[in-house]
């Protein structure tokens, strides 16, 4: 079954590594579904039933997005709060839509690894700062899968660094 990769890049055309991302996905179209929230939603407002019914359609979804200020871009953000409603994902009267789904996000950051560590300049690792979606998903009864991260992108933009990004996220995805 293929896999919906829900793209949410605020200027994926000046992006680096997403885009690049994204280019190599679209070149397997029976096994990617390709969804990008900025080209499908501009004005930011969210068909809330055509994502829910999209969502139906897969087994498997991964949640693209560059990582700045700690967080996640705002559309994705507006996303999950919008499409993960009572009575749809969660809830005593709910078909929880999403149980059982697997569910990974797919994240890249301009720092290094060991910048986000205990030892590290941001204190903690990256499983910590995402651990809010993975208690969301188990919410729904997902299930969340590790997060695929490739890191560096601020200061390593050399076509070799991309390239590796976009052989290791492949790698995840043929695994996932």
């Amino acid at each position: 079954m293929k896999t919906l990769i829900i793209i949410t890049h605020p200027t994926i055309g000046e992006s680096t590594i997403n885009k690049r991302w994204m280019e190599e996905l679209l070149k397997f179209p029976e096994e990617y579904t390709v969804h990008q929230l900025y080209d499908a939603y501009p004005d930011e407002k969210i068909d809330v039933q055509a994502e829910q019914r999209l969502v139906e359609q897969y087994d498997k979804i991964i949640f693209q997005f560059p990582y700045y200020w700690f967080n996640i871009p705002s559309l994705l953000k507006k996303w999950f709060d919008q499409v993960m409603t009572h009575g749809w994902a969660y809830g005593s009267k709910s078909g929880y839509c999403m149980k059982g789904k697997k569910i990974a996000l797919a994240i890249s950051l301009g720092v290094e690894k060991e910048e986000l560590s205990n030892a590290g300049i941001y204190k903690y690792p990256l499983n910590e700062l995402t651990r809010p979606f993975e208690l969301s998903f188990e919410y729904v009864k997902a299930d969340y899968q590790p997060a695929f991260a490739f890191y560096g992108m601020e200061f390593n933009v050399s076509d070799s660094h991309i390239e590796l990004g976009v052989r290791s996220y492949m790698k995840y995805l043929s695994e996932f």
